[in-house]
């Protein structure tokens, strides 16, 4: 499984972003998602999951109500969408895959990663 973030960028407190993860090399078996965030200094922090299934997506106390998460029909497109943002939410954000079975709110059960994009909110 190759991943690819894109979307980030710089924008002010209050404002919104949507991250695209692009998937591609998909195995046969179903894999879940994550959005993966890690500030300047701090350690990478799960942010949301969603399920293959699509159900029991979850959310870091932190962005609930905030954030989204949304994957494309053909499944090759996850979407974090992320409304009133605030600075603490600026951090390099990457997607990251798992195709087992072990939990997807671990954040140490992911496999397949992908490379980050910049998220900048200015106060």
């Amino acid at each position: 499984v190759q991943l690819q973030a894109s979307g980030g960028g710089l924008v002010q407190t209050g404002g919104s972003l949507r991250l695209s993860c692009a998937v591609s090399g998909r195995p046969i078996s179903p894999y879940d998602v994550g959005w993966v965030r890690q500030a300047a200094g701090k350690e990478r922090e799960l942010v949301a999951v969603l399920p293959w299934r699509g159900d029991r997506r979850w959310f870091v106390e932190s962005v609930k109500g905030r954030f989204t998460i949304s994957r494309s029909a053909a499944k090759d497109t996850v979407w974090l969408t992320m409304n009133s943002l605030k600075p603490e939410d600026t951090a390099v954000y990457s997607c990251a895959a798992k195709t087992d079975s072990s939990s997807p709110y671990t954040l140490s059960n992911y496999n397949y990663w992908g490379k980050g994009t910049q998220v900048t909110v200015s106060s």
